[in-house]
């Protein structure tokens, strides 16, 4: 029998200040891995940049220490030090000290903001190990020091200043007790959130410096186009369908819109929403508004002009979206969201006021751009026509696995264990590989699917001819998930699918191929954690009837500084798979006690910007994929061995 536990009033645990932040972290930053890390950088920017939104700030520099802390500066305002005769504190110790204080509350602060509704600043600061924070305003120079949210001293002069001189500086270590899966700030995540501020905030110039030893990077963003450049941005691995960007902004209750498109000649839709610079990866009422204007005002123009007869179905929204890259922006004055970390937009009034303004300004555009708009309806019935011609083909493949029991393919070497979360699926480059990794499988939890050759490149092709690709068919019939509005990750048939490919540039293309394919069709297999690339030697290292393998160029040369280099080394390079027999590749590859396993990531907030390396790598455009290579090279390192 159970001991029974007190709960009264004693049992009630009360946190003072910041002290709440520390116990759970969690709720203020959403989570205290690496995006969480990450999230502090933001806050403390988006403070700067509602100085920007306001009009009194128009630079601001990010720069990661040699020691992991940030510094963000910016030349706005700065933060208030006057006394707040409600606390009777200095502004600043208010702002950076006390939850749910700041000018955000309709206090005449700010009249539009981002940040964490006035929040941020104090979190981040109380999830620190440290934090100073230096303001130069009214002619002075003034600098307060915390320890984990805790007043280290009294605001004070530390100088003076031209009076005109004026901004705050903050500099923060996180704290290594909140944050233990990682302290260190990955210089590509910041900047693509910093491009993405830059983008949205016309004329703002932010430079992000890594003075981080061995490092030493620095890169400066400053767009005069606003939102129009991002959307150059996107589309800049595609081919534009039309020359403009179509561009339409005004305000209606309230609410500021500004919405920039352009259509490409590809088959995917990328579209990026955002309330008061702030990114709404789950979208909400402003996405909801640009989408329904879009439908409406394009079946209104290709019913009008004959484009699309009276007795033809409407377009679709998703038949007007296919290769759209889109930015939608809104600028409210009291943002509500879904969550404290703003992952959904919920103002109805935007919806209305997005609506309203792209429909009005986006009928305008088509009555003095008639060819733009014929271009788009266009190409909108043509994927009208594919989605009609891909749906009979799901339908007809539904009726099939309905009156046959051999729904699985038969090239499928299926797991005994019928529960997912034991199993997993090995997806292997080609017949030779395929028979040793059947051989060599553990038959009760590994299953094996063989691919001939080449799979179709997803990034290139409508829906209907995916459907149609043979090695495609086999590996949605064997998941169990299937693709796009059919996709339910509940009847996913493995815990893992494991991409298993030669260690050469064939195997990484069609790995590619494989990703390109997953992330466009089935992308919840990757964001839940689903998708694995399988690590095969690169070498086979004997000597005196002792074996080691090399899973690098770099572990090659250790076991070799470490046997000795003599005649009796028999070094062999695997050209691929086929070259390993059966118990080989189990012992180095699919062993789930030696292997080696890469779990495939992709965040929410990064996805403009792997859309932009499937299209750079997949897409037709040669220049951007030449530029991308040079770019990387020097990542591939040649070692004497």
């Amino acid at each position: 029998m159970m001991e029974e536990q007190q709960y009264g009033g004693d049992q009630i645990q009360i946190y003072e200040g910041l002290d709440a932040v520390r116990k759970r972290p969690g709720m203020y930053i959403g989570t205290t891995c690496s995006k969480g890390l990450h999230h502090l950088v933001y806050e403390i920017v988006d403070n700067s940049v509602d100085e920007a939104l306001a009009g009194f700030c128009d630079k601001i520099s990010v720069i990661i220490n040699n020691d992991n802390s940030i510094t963000v500066t910016d030349n706005g305002r700065g933060v208030p030090v006057d006394i707040n005769h409600k606390t009777g504190k200095p502004g600043i110790e208010v702002v950076y000290t006390m939850l749910h204080a700041g000018g955000k509350f309709g206090g005449g602060g700010y009249k539009i903001s981002g940040g964490l509704h006035g929040v941020g600043a104090s979190v981040v600061n109380a999830l620190s190990e440290w934090m100073e924070v230096c303001v130069k305003r009214d002619g002075h120079i003034y600098l307060q020091k915390y320890e984990k949210g805790k007043v280290c001293f009294p605001l004070k002069t530390i100088g003076d200043c031209d009076s005109k001189d004026t901004g705050t500086k903050v500099t923060f270590l996180p704290d290594k007790e909140i944050f233990q899966e990682t302290q260190d700030f990955e210089f590509d995540t910041l900047k693509h959130r910093l491009r993405e501020i830059a983008f949205l905030t016309k004329g703002l110039k932010i430079a992000l410096i890594d003075n981080r030893e061995g490092i030493n990077k620095e890169r400066v963003f400053h767009y005069e186009g606003g939102i129009k450049e991002f959307v150059a941005y996107l589309n800049k691995s595609k081919e534009p369908l039309y020359n403009q960007i179509i561009y339409c902004e005004g305000t209606k209750d309230g609410v500021e819109v500004e919405v920039a498109f352009q259509h490409n000649d590809g088959f995917n839709e990328v579209i990026d929403s955002f309330v008061n610079n702030i990114k709404t990866p789950d979208g909400g009422t402003h996405l909801t508004g640009f989408r329904n204007a879009l439908t409406k005002t394009f079946n209104d123009y290709a019913r009008k002009n004959k484009i699309l007869k009276e007795s033809e179905t409407a377009l679709s929204g998703e038949d007007i979206r296919e290769g759209l890259a889109a930015i939608v922006s809104v600028k409210i004055e009291d943002p509500q969201f879904n969550a404290q970390t703003k992952e959904k937009f919920g103002n109805t009034i935007a919806r209305s006021a997005v609506d309203s303004i792209v429909s009005e300004q986006l009928e305008i555009f088509f009555e003095q751009n008639p060819s733009v708009a014929k271009a788009i309806c266009e190409k909108s019935i043509l994927a009208q026509r594919a989605r009609d011609a891909a749906r009979k083909a799901r339908d007809l493949t539904r009726r099939k696995t309905a009156l046959e029991n051999t729904a699985l393919p038969g090239k499928l070497a299926d797991c005994s264990d019928k529960n997912p979360e034991n199993c997993e699926i090995y997806i292997v480059e080609g017949d030779s590989a395929g028979g040793s990794a059947k051989t060599a499988r553990s038959r009760a939890t590994q299953a094996i699917l063989p691919l001939r050759g080449k799979i179709l490149n997803v990034e290139k092709a409508r829906l209907d001819k995916i459907l149609g690709n043979a090695e495609i068919k086999a590996m949605i019939t064997a998941f169990g998930t299937g693709i796009h509005e059919d996709f339910d990750i509940k009847k996913l048939r493995y815990n893992k699918i494991i991409i298993m490919t030669d260690a050469d540039v064939d195997g990484a293309h069609i790995a590619t191929l494989l990703l390109t394919f997953f992330y466009r069709f089935m992308p919840e297999l990757i964001k839940q954690g689903h998708v694995y690339l399988a690590t095969p030697p690169l070498y086979k290292i004997e000597k005196n009837k002792k074996v080691w393998y090399a899973y690098s160029d770099e572990e090659l040369k250790d076991i070799m500084n470490q046997i000795g280099r003599d005649q009796n080394n028999k070094v062999q390079r695997y050209k691929g798979l086929g070259e390993m027999d059966a118990d080989q590749l189990w012992e180095t590859t699919m062993d789930p006690e030696k292997r080696i396993l890469k779990r495939v990531n992709m965040d929410d907030d990064d996805l403009s910007e792997v859309d932009i390396t499937f299209s750079t790598l997949m897409g037709d455009k040669v220049e951007p994929r030449r530029e991308f290579i040079e770019a990387n090279a020097k990542y591939v390192k040649n070692l004497d061995i």
